[in-house]
């Protein structure tokens, strides 16, 4: 289902009279519609009240609870076991040893499931690119008579995680092979920027894999310098351990190789991640673990996405595909529905309006239709991500470390080139240096607009 009709199911859930019985691994999707949660684990069937987000919580506290009482319990049997092997061998004692083993026989022994089995891993911190990632003008797309994308025209720039949003068949896997090059524009162009190297995960990334190839050789044709012994424990991070890497692609079911494409992605590495769906498959626990990791990502992601939560959680920006036209909206979805309400067109219309003093609420909040005003500040609050603002953040402190030991490589750099020991040594030192120096120019630079965004 595509985002409006899940919103559509969602409203009708909360106003339907009877029971139902969900499964999904949408939380956000759980957690508007269901008010108790079972949980199959361990062989057991276990039973929480509330929706998903309260059923971790009480999940951790009986975990907790557990826990508690398996210490408890393993200090009442040691106890006993230590009297027992005391005083086994006096005849005075028999009595109340036997007792002992007795209440012994009769503990129930409390058991800790074991932790469930997820994926951990995190994204190559990819060199910089250049500001601007990607530009499209005039981008037009149409198969036969049918348009797709008319003269449209948006740009992505460095860190941003853009969201493209809209329904089944609008238009939005047509326009992430567009911007990977997979296909080419029936009009206009997208440019890419400078040092910008992508990476594209499809819907269907199974079609492009050999299914006679077994994992692990796959794995090494794609990373020939990697150590197999470091391949190996990349796959096993991703649940397949054992003689699991050495099945063929073909036999794996559709959450297998989604994971190993995911893993395939980690050996090649990126500044610009263009993914189509990437949690297909995946389960909340995975999903979780991938958001983690896109978070940290210090590269730029464009990716779609029919998880409400996972655009919430990820998305500083949102490109709405609809009728061949796409229109962008600052901030993540719950943003976009925002700027949906107040009845823009753009989010750029309302950042116009801020400027002027006031913006408009949504129509329907004011009975003659002409749509109140609302304080300024207010709204500035409300367009602040917090989520971009922290990755910004936590690039800056990045680029604060990396300044001083570029420069001190630098220094190094120039103390060698000033004792002679080859042309080629001399060649080389020379040509370090300036990649160098160009690095640092570029860190410095990124560092000073970040601040600048960040202060202003």
């Amino acid at each position: 289902m595509d985002l409006e009709t899940r919103n559509w199911l969602e409203d009708y859930l909360k106003s339907y009279p009877f029971g139902y019985i969900l499964i999904s691994h949408d939380r956000y999707f759980l957690d508007v519609t269901i008010d108790r949660t079972v949980e199959i684990w361990n062989k057991r069937l276990n039973i929480y009240q509330g929706n998903y987000t309260k059923y971790l919580s009480q999940k951790d506290e009986r975990r907790t609870q557990l826990q508690a009482a398996y210490s408890n319990q393993r200090q009442q049997i040691e106890h006993l076991e230590a009297f027992i092997n005391r005083f086994r061998a006096q005849a005075t004692k028999a009595k109340q040893v036997q007792s002992r083993i007795k209440e012994l026989e009769k503990i129930e022994r409390i058991e800790i499931p074991e932790e469930e089995s997820t994926i951990h891993f995190k994204f190559p911190q990819p060199p910089p690119s250049g500001r601007m990632v990607a530009e499209a003008e005039g981008l037009t797309k149409s198969y036969g008579s049918k348009l797709v994308l008319n003269n449209v025209r948006f740009s992505v720039e460095r860190g941003d995680r853009v969201a493209l949003v809209g329904v089944n068949g609008a238009g939005k896997s047509t326009l992430i092979r567009l911007l990977t090059g997979d296909e080419a524009p029936t009009g206009g162009v997208v440019k890419l920027g400078h040092n910008v190297v992508s990476e594209y995960f499809a819907q269907d990334q199974y079609k492009v894999l050999d299914g006679d190839a077994r994992m692990l050789d796959d794995l090494s044709r794609a990373a020939v310098k990697v150590p197999e012994s470091a391949l190996r424990s990349l796959l096993g991070c991703f649940l397949f351990s054992g003689d699991d890497v050495f099945k063929p692609l073909g036999v794996l079911s559709g959450g297998e190789r989604n994971r190993y494409a995911l893993a395939r992605i980690l050996v090649s590495p990126s500044n610009f991640l263009l993914l189509d769906e990437p949690t297909n498959h995946l389960d909340m626990r995975a999903k979780d673990v991938l958001l983690d990791a896109l978070a940290a990502f210090s590269g730029t992601v464009v990716f779609v996405s029919h998880d409400r939560y996972f655009i919430d959680r990820l998305a500083t920006r949102v490109l709405e595909v609809e009728g061949g036209t796409v229109t962008s909206h600052e901030g993540n979805y719950e943003d976009y529905l925002r700027w949906k309400s107040l009845g823009l067109a753009d989010s750029s219309l309302l950042v116009e309006s801020v400027a002027k003093g006031r913006v408009p609420e949504p129509a329907a909040k004011n009975g003659n239709g002409a749509g109140a005003e609302v304080d300024v500040a207010k709204e500035r609050t409300r367009r602040l991500n917090p989520i971009k603002q922290k990755q910004m953040e936590e690039r800056c402190a990045f680029l604060e470390e990396e300044v001083p030991r570029i420069e001190a490589a630098i220094a190094h750099t120039e103390e060698q080139l000033g004792v002679y020991v080859s042309a080629a040594e001399t060649e080389r030192l020379i040509a370090l240096a300036g990649e160098l120096r160009a690095q640092l120019a570029a860190f410095t630079d990124e560092w000073e607009e970040l601040m600048m965004l960040l202060e202003g």
